[in-house]
């Protein structure tokens, strides 16, 4: 067993998007020397400003370069982080891989394609699309055992010291029995703590340089398949995805959606 890092995340957390590069290299560069556990650090029980956090994700998105669509906060924001979060905890009960891919699709879902993920039907429907069993999926959300872990998560969250002007220790990561890593950092201070704790990278991971992050292409209802990306244009920067088909020739119609937040103008 490789040495265990604990995440703290939330589905619709844009900060950790900004993070997910760093992930991806990490489970590239250590493979299996690092054992993963994601805990659901509980972003928002309910949101009462969706259009303020629109505005968080274009000012995080201009400062990281980021590619988000905030499109969903406009239209049909979810009502609560929570629900998407206890799902990540129900894959990770039947996933193999802790419930990263499921979380990933999640991310995706909400920050780039403007799913209502806030339902047992919407979740249900994303655990069938990422291969999980969706019966026992199903029954596993909407246990008490999932409501108990998500709890023990929360207190977990709120252990972690919160930096100066942050309101929450959001993203969060550790290694072995080192120190928090906590907020936004470059790939060498995650790596770096990774290797302190005992994680050695993998064999031929450094042959011809390291693998870029991966990105979702062709996504389709089904799911998406992952290609390699090509590098980031800037440190934390998530590269581009697909735009979502239809949508690109109206959007360039419509006034900058900044200027529309200001206004108080709708979204259309």
């Amino acid at each position: 067993m490789g040495v265990v890092v604990r995440y703290i995340t939330d589905p619709a957390c844009i900060h950790s998007w900004t993070v997910e590069p760093v992930v991806r290299r990490l489970m590239t560069e250590f493979g299996a020397n690092l054992s993963w556990t994601f805990v659901m650090g509980g972003l928002a029980r309910d949101i009462p400003e969706p259009a303020a956090v629109a505005r968080e994700w274009l000012d995080v998105s201009a400062r990281t370069g980021a590619v988000c669509d905030p499109g969903l906060w406009l239209e049909a924001p979810i009502a609560s982080t929570y629900p998407a979060a206890m799902a990540v905890i129900a894959a990770a009960e039947q996933a193999t891989d802790g419930g990263y891919a499921y979380l990933r699709a999640l991310r995706e879902g909400l920050v780039c394609f403007r799913r209502k993920l806030d339902t047992t039907e919407a979740l249900v429907e994303a655990a069938r699309e990422a291969g999980l069993d969706a019966a026992r999926f199903r029954i596993d959300l909407n246990s008490n055992a999932i409501v108990e872990i998500f709890g023990a998560h929360l207190e977990e969250a709120r252990s972690v010291p919160v930096p100066a002007g942050a309101e929450r220790a959001l993203p969060a990561m550790r290694f072995g029995d080192g120190e928090w890593i906590v907020g936004v950092q470059p790939y060498e201070a995650y790596a770096a703590a990774a290797r302190a704790a005992g994680a050695g990278r993998r064999a031929g991971a450094g042959r011809g340089g390291a693998r870029p992050p991966l990105r979702a292409r062709d996504r389709r209802r089904g799911g998406a398949r992952l290609q390699p990306a090509r590098p980031a244009r800037a440190a934390g920067a998530v590269e581009p995805r697909r735009r979502l088909a239809g949508a690109a020739g109206a959007r360039a119609r419509r006034p900058p959606l900044r200027g529309r937040l200001a206004s108080g103008r709708p979204p259309g």
